[in-house]
């Protein structure tokens, strides 16, 4: 594996030891590719993903612009799913990924979507 990889999954390993979901506040987790961006709303004590969103969804898809700017919308996308699950609070889970970006664009998206974190 590569060096970088690695050093993410050590960071990814050491975020997970701290931050959980539950049912009433699940974890926020956020996978970046080169090219996409995928975001869970997972409940760890039951091990469910209850919502997803992703820059894959047609909506999305369909919308031009940079990959921050569909950042944002996957982060707008979650935010409504949560809030029709009745879902207000989260913790955000970076997965090792500089708080930076794309990252931080999906966590803005849901901060203006009604999410608190």
């Amino acid at each position: 594996m590569d060096a970088k990889v690695i050093k993410r999954q050590k960071i990814k390993y050491r975020i997970r030891k701290k931050v959980g979901g539950t049912p009433q506040k699940p974890r926020l987790s956020v996978f970046r590719s080169n090219t996409d961006i995928y975001v869970q709303l997972i409940d760890d004590l039951n091990s469910v993903t209850l919502a997803a969103a992703s820059s894959k969804d047609k909506d999305i898809a369909a919308q031009k612009g940079t990959k921050i700017e569909k950042s944002k919308l996957v982060g707008l996308a979650i935010a409504r799913k949560a809030a029709e699950l009745g879902l207000t609070a989260v913790t955000f889970d970076r997965g090792g990924y500089l708080y930076h970006g794309r990252v931080k664009s999906v966590a803005d998206g849901a901060r203006e979507g009604g999410l608190q974190f």
